[in-house]
């Protein structure tokens, strides 16, 4: 074999590896606050249109079975952006602001989703909503987030809005937050469009006061909730034009989830039919949220999957559609609890990686534990009669509202369950880390429902 042929192998094989390196997928990562499970017209919404969004999920896949990270707004953060279960994280109940104080949040030596991706070359942003911790230790830019532009709680709780460290604005206005993130992450995306890039994008709505933007006043059916979730979708539409004008659109991979379920005072707008349960609630309403994933050309189109999956598993399956390979092992922390679910959801997988889930209430009691379409409450839950006498067992394929408790006719099924519910829980409360910030006095020991051995 000449030399000139071996040279000309070899630069053939560097050119397709840089060739493979520069085209790695970009990552838009957006989450919907308090945006109920049927809050969207592909997923049975009657009261608002949301026709961006459902033709997201024609191009892509729509997940009927996911979970948000927690049932309310800070854990549900923390285990979308580490891949771990809220406890792991010294969680312990509530949200920054209430219920946990605004000096505590997401521990710095935590590995975050931005950590990931900037590490591997990728530029970073988060704009939206942290809510993970407000002082400068705490800060995003501290998480692997190269650009910040955000809300560090929830729009009921602060006026302020913030670009880097520096204040921008104060007070914000509110019926323009959503306008304001989608034109600041469009220019993110244009800055970036030769990089590779990670767009992480929490948006404030609809959570409430749910105040309607000038434009989009009144053009819902549904009152301001209406108004600003069909706004939300009209954004985003303008940020899907962004990357196919761009010619992006083919080499990104782009989520949209929710962090939970509707919130109890906004019942009334929001819904999470065919399950009963709201935010802060163990019950399906609670953490089952839409979740659609598009990847044009690796990801199918128009398909419906069933396969249990939640945000905990977002971290390792989009480090694994980027070919990134997650560090483990001492001084890695948290531990992951979520999996590479990417080869299930393309469709090359013969059997799904995960079979089981555990619930928490917002206060951070476990409650539950699903296995396959079984969920079996572990603790007394006011919603669900019998819960303070026995565990109560339900067949979610078979009763979504959850109503019928099957655990005297299946005593082995329950059995097992709940020795697989103390298993998790006892691992997950030997590898934990604290909140990040001053230790907590109100720490106590790790919760445990009240029929958990």
């Amino acid at each position: 074999m000449s030399k000139s042929f071996i040279l000309s192998l070899l630069c053939l094989s560097l050119g397709g590896f840089f060739l493979s390196g520069s085209n790695q997928p970009n990552v838009i990562l957006m989450m919907a606050d308090d945006l109920g499970y049927n809050d969207l017209s592909c997923y049975g919404s009657k009261r608002q249109k949301t026709p961006v969004l459902d033709k997201l999920a024609t191009e892509g896949l729509r997940l009927t079975s996911f979970y948000a990270g927690a049932t309310v707004c800070t854990p549900s953060r923390m285990a979308l952006l580490t891949g771990a279960y809220p406890p792991r994280l010294g969680w312990n109940g509530g949200v920054v602001g209430y219920g946990l104080k605004p000096q505590n949040g997401l521990a710095p030596q935590a590995r975050t989703m931005g950590e990931v991706f900037k590490e591997a070359g990728y530029k970073t942003a988060l704009i939206g909503k942290w809510h993970l911790g407000d002082t400068p230790e705490l800060h995003p830019m501290g998480q692997g987030f190269d650009l910040t532009y955000f809300i560090d709680k929830s729009n009921n709780q602060t006026k302020k809005l913030w670009r880097g460290r520096e204040l921008e604005a104060d007070p914000f206005d509110n019926r323009r937050l959503t306008e304001n993130f989608i034109n600041d992450a469009i220019a993110f995306i244009k800055s970036n469009k030769k990089n590779p890039f990670f767009l992480y994008l929490p948006f404030s709505a609809p959570h409430f006061p749910a105040q309607s933007h000038p434009d989009w006043k009144g053009k819902s059916s549904n009152a301001d909730y209406g108004d600003v979730v069909e706004e939300l979708d009209g954004r985003i539409g303008d940020l899907l034009e962004v990357l196919k004008d761009e010619e992006l659109e083919k080499n990104t991979i782009v989520v949209f989830i929710s962090d939970n379920g509707t919130e109890p005072g906004q019942r009334k707008w929001g819904s999470g039919e065919p399950f009963r349960g709201l935010k802060w609630s163990a019950l399906e309403g609670g953490t089952r949220v839409p979740c659609i994933l598009r990847f044009p050309d690796v990801i199918p189109a128009g398909e419906v999957t069933d396969k249990l999956t939640t945000a905990i598993d977002l971290l390792p399956t989009l480090a694994g559609a980027c070919g990134i390979k997650l560090k483990e092992g001492p001084g890695i922390v948290p531990k992951i609890d979520g999996l590479n679910l990417w080869a299930s959801l393309q469709g090359k997988a013969k059997t799904h990686p995960r079979s089981n889930l555990l619930y928490w209430h917002g206060w951070a009691m476990p409650q539950a534990i699903r296995v396959g379409d079984w969920k079996l409450y572990l603790d007394k839950v006011k919603e669900i009669p019998g819960t303070n006498k026995a565990p109560v067992l339900i067949d979610l394929s078979k009763d979504p509202a959850e109503d019928n408790d099957l655990a005297a006719e299946y005593p082995v099924k329950v059995k097992d369950m709940k020795k697989l519910a103390f298993k998790l829980l006892s691992e997950i409360e030997e590898n934990s880390i604290s909140l990040g910030g001053p230790p907590d006095p109100r720490k106590k020991t790790p919760k445990r429902g009240q029929w958990i051995p």
